[in-house]
């Protein structure tokens, strides 16, 4: 039986393994929890699973949640928190698989340390191997542990690169659904709402995530992070869009075949064949992670227009410079998201952002974590001033409805 630690056990990855592990329970069991600031979620977690340690984000909200479970008569949970504490959950000797799932750059050291402790790690955290691929990728090498992809474009990936050699292949190709605004008159992109850009037009994400679906911000982070794991270089990494979202990613042979990974739009899926690797298990004749072939209907594929989605571009030239411009994309984006979510700035500020710092970003490549974790820091602040001292900043006139 594997015992599984979740780092960002309250989000939705986290949800969808928790339904895996009661799915599954001759299987999997939960060993530990990150929950971050969701007390009741972590509350409940906590009554459900009983797991061996369970982290939160500060020392005050793990002194509240001890006393609500006091109150509810449980015991024997050992209640930790901030980085420390996330660190804790991922290398806790009993652990076999750590899902990594926190967004954005607050879960890179725990799931460093993980790899460093020969921990296999299911990494849904695609900013993490953005901002630090190069020592994850290195230190993975070192202990001989896996690094097995969930987003579901890199999982298909993995999938079709089990039918091949690495010396087979030509090119791998990410689909992209093109979010809410893949027909909307290039004009009007200075006008999209916050409420329009959330509104995806397959997936159910985070906001940040699904901003960066409309950008397009989120598939050259993924073209960075295939880059990375599967070891192209970034002109053998290709972006389709598919609005179905059915085929979630391609890989080309030398030979001229492709393989394609088809199936529902759901997570589990993933997450599943992550924790299994290399095997393969029963979901189920007719379960929900079944895919209806003869309702396929058809596949459409479209080349992305870079003036649309001009994100894509700064990913390509990020992805060829490496280090600190691949830091600086994700920090950049992250800032501006949210200040378009805040109504600050225009969607079409977004790339305005992130194009200006990777401008005043020079080059370096990071040899440590902390290294990554200063340059990031540095990227932010150089976001924030820009915005701050932006024209277009605070005077959008951003509208929110």
């Amino acid at each position: 039986m594997k015992q599984i630690a979740i780092l960002g056990s309250t989000g939705s990855i986290g949800r969808s393994t928790l339904s895996i592990i009661e799915r599954y329970p001759e299987r999997f069991c939960v060993a530990s929890l990150a929950a971050g600031r969701n007390l009741d979620a972590a509350l409940e977690q906590c009554v459900r699973w009983r797991p061996a340690v369970l982290s939160v984000a500060t020392a005050e909200l793990a002194d509240q949640l001890a006393g609500r479970l006091k109150a509810a008569g449980i015991i024997g949970i050992e209640l930790v928190w901030g980085t420390e504490g996330t660190i804790q959950v991922a290398t806790l000797p009993q652990v076999d698989f750590v899902v990594s799932a926190i967004v954005g750059v607050a879960g890179l050291e725990a799931t460093y340390a993980a790899v460093q402790a020969s921990k296999a790690v299911g990494l849904a955290n695609k900013e993490a191997m953005v901002a630090a691929g190069e020592i994850l990728i290195r230190e993975a090498g070192l202990k001989n542990v896996p690094l097995l992809p969930i987003d579901s474009e890199h999982n298909a990936i993995h999938q079709c690169m089990r039918g091949g050699s690495r010396e087979e292949v030509r090119r791998i190709w990410l689909t992209a659904s093109g979010g809410p605004f893949r027909t909307l008159p290039l004009a009007k992109f200075k006008d999209i709402t916050v409420e329009q850009a959330l509104k995806h037009p397959t997936w159910n994400m985070g906001r940040r995530i699904t901003i960066d679906s409309a950008t397009m911000l989120n598939k050259g982070l993924e073209i960075i992070e295939a880059c990375r794991l599967f070891d192209l270089p970034p002109e053998e990494v290709r972006v389709t869009i598919h609005p179905q979202s059915t085929v979630h990613s391609l890989v080309e042979f030398v030979d001229g075949s492709i393989l394609a990974q088809i199936s529902v739009t759901d997570m589990r899926l993933p997450i599943l064949y992550a924790m299994t690797y290399p095997d393969r298990i029963d979901a189920g004749q007719g379960s929900e992670l079944t895919f209806d072939m003869t309702k396929l209907g058809h596949l459409d594929f479209e080349t992305p227009d870079l003036d649309r989605f001009p994100c894509l571009r700064l990913a390509y030239e990020a992805a060829r410079q490496g280090g600190a411009h691949c830091i600086a994309l994700n920090a950049a984006d992250e800032i501006a998201v949210e200040a378009f979510l805040g109504g600050d700035i225009h969607f079409t500020d977004i790339p305005g952002t992130i194009e200006a710092v990777l401008q005043a970003t020079p080059e370096s490549h990071p040899a440590t974590i902390q290294d990554v974790l200063l340059l990031d820091e540095q990227a932010r602040d150089l976001s924030r001033a820009w915005l701050a001292g932006s024209s277009l900043a605070g005077t959008s006139g951003m509208r929110t409805g």
